[in-house]
């Protein structure tokens, strides 16, 4: 299990991820998050509006209302060219980060 601390820097990473594919709305960005992640991650719904909220005020994405389908209004969110630049530098940070968090992971370990 992977910790909440290591992810919640990444949190706009994925939902940006997600965004790449095209607008979209937050059940649909939430579905696509843990179907990416292979069932293993859930983000939850607080979690995913309060990055909303924080990624519109950095102009990282944008939102518009959606037509009405009998149901709620729904809110669609669509990435920004600021968005796009954010996620290339958010994966090159996590690269360099992993490349050198592995130079002190060792299989099995050794202890003197």
């Amino acid at each position: 299990m992977i910790s909440s601390d290591v992810l919640r820097g990444y949190t706009d990473t994925m939902i940006l991820r997600v965004l790449l594919d095209g607008d979209n709305y937050g059940y649909e960005i939430s579905k696509a998050i843990t179907e990416l992640s292979g069932d293993t991650y859930t983000m939850k719904e607080t979690t995913l509006y309060s990055a909303f909220k924080r990624m519109e005020k950095n102009a990282l994405i944008t939102s518009y209302p959606g037509t009405k389908t009998g149901g709620k209004p729904r809110t669609y969110f669509t990435i920004t060219e600021a968005g796009r630049a954010y996620y290339a530098d958010k994966c090159a940070e996590w690269t360099e980060s992993t490349n050198l968090i592995s130079r002190f992971i060792t299989q099995g370990g050794t202890e003197k």
